[in-house]
């Protein structure tokens, strides 16, 4: 993909010396205006788009609130609260930056969702997927650190839970803890050096994430069918085509993004949170912010203290090995009809750990939350590469102009997308 001929043609004098010393116009309009784009893609493509625009928002936003913190375990409380009532559009600010980190975490979940169930992992996509699955991690280390500054009950108590699970790793857990710490307890020092991770994250994510569109444009995108462009008629150029799609589907997503940010700012936070830090005072109930529920869950599920901290970072790591764990060749779930009802299985686990991890470690709530964790890690371990050995795909298209159209290929029951192009 990264190997077709731009039609840029410069206009002008210095356009024509400028590109032929520095073709950077050249290289972004092949890249981002005539790129072939499969002509089948639908919304669910959007979220690559959603996701870099939140990613600016996050960082914007985050820029103007540093100016105003005050990381220190004296201020950080009251800090907040003077951004929200005496910094013009301090409130607004705050709001963007606080609903938007759930809005990220939202749109990366259905990105996931989407390469999963349309096996947007498989070769050549790899490194492709390694890439995201590396950006999701800072991601969630970035949003930890994030919900530790606002230095509440809820946020001093889950960085004080979280950060102790790394004293469980043998030799080395209690020196990288009392590094997190900065000492022997959650304190200022704690703090501050969570204020310096959060704002350095999110430009190491930018380049992260500068990686995973070079590696889109060079093996291409994939789409519903999981076949490749073999024809000029199964692809459209990137501009005006995906280009309007994705500032459709932008708009309506920041309509619900403003929504949230003016009706329900707090709706996803934690009551306890309003409420200033205090080691001396246990809230009844400690739970994360609620995009890391699922893994909180399964942390929670196991009884043993390191093998919970291995299952919870295991049941992430375990994304990386996706495109070697599948072992069926066809790409989308769309023609794997016994894949498909374990994936949704799968969607609907990961949707009751989120649920369970919000409720208190006991009773019946431990026990479903040991069933859907053994179910999460069973579907990557046994299902996925069992049933691609043993299901019969339904048949695929003979391009991807022939899916639009609704016509099916000839091909037999089962043939592998490689083997298809080649006939």
């Amino acid at each position: 993909m990264s190997d077709h001929l731009s039609t840029y043609e410069p206009k002008g004098a210095f356009a024509k010396w400028m590109d032929a010393r520095l073709p950077v116009m050249r290289m972004m309009h092949g890249q981002f205006v005539d790129f072939p784009t499969p002509r089948n893609l639908n919304y669910m493509w959007t979220f690559g788009g959603i996701l870099t625009l939140m990613l600016g928002v996050q960082i914007l936003s985050g820029l103007v609130l540093s100016m105003h913190y005050q990381p220190s375990d004296a201020e950080a409380f009251n800090s907040i609260e003077l951004i929200r009532r005496d910094v013009n559009y301090g409130w607004l600010l705050r709001n963007i930056h606080a609903v938007g980190a759930s809005m990220f975490f939202f749109a990366v979940y259905l990105h996931m969702a989407r390469g999963l169930y349309y096996g947007s992992y498989k070769a050549p996509r790899e490194i492709l997927w390694i890439l995201g699955v590396i950006i999701f991690l800072l991601m969630m280390a970035a949003g930890f650190m994030g919900y530790a500054l606002v230095w509440g009950q809820m946020s001093f108590w889950g960085v004080t839970v979280i950060t102790n699970l790394f004293s469980a790793i043998p030799l080395v857990g209690s020196s990288i803890t009392k590094w997190l710490w900065g000492g022997f307890a959650v304190s200022g020092v704690t703090l501050n050096r969570f204020f310096s991770l959060h704002f350095l994250l999110p430009f190491v994510i930018v380049g992260v994430v500068a990686l995973h569109i070079w590696a889109l444009h060079v093996v291409g995108q994939n789409n519903p069918t999981g076949l490749e462009i073999k024809t000029k008629s199964d692809s459209v150029p990137m501009l005006p085509y995906a280009v309007m799609k994705d500032f459709f589907a932008m708009a309506v997503f920041m309509v619900i993004y403003a929504w949230f940010i003016f009706f329900v700012p707090n709706y996803l936070g934690d009551a306890d949170n309003f409420i200033e830090a205090n080691p001396l005072s246990t809230p009844p109930h400690i739970v994360p912010e609620w995009y890391f529920l699922p893994f909180y869950a399964i942390l929670r599920s196991i009884p043993s203290k390191l093998g919970g901290v291995l299952m919870m970072f295991g049941s992430i790591a375990l994304l990386a090995f996706l495109p070697w764990l599948d072992t069926s060749n066809v790409r989308s779930a769309k023609y794997r009809p016994m894949f498909k009802w374990f994936l949704w299985a799968f969607f609907f686990s990961v949707i009751a750990l989120g649920y369970l991890g919000g409720k208190p470690a006991e009773g019946s709530y431990v026990l479903w939350s040991r069933v859907f964790t053994t179910y999460y890690f069973a579907f990557f371990l046994l299902i996925m590469p069992i049933v691609g050995l043993i299901e019969t795909p339904r048949r695929l298209p003979n391009s991807i102009m022939d899916a639009v159209l609704g016509g099916g290929g000839p091909m037999a029951s089962g043939v592998a997308p490689a083997a298809a192009e080649k006939r």
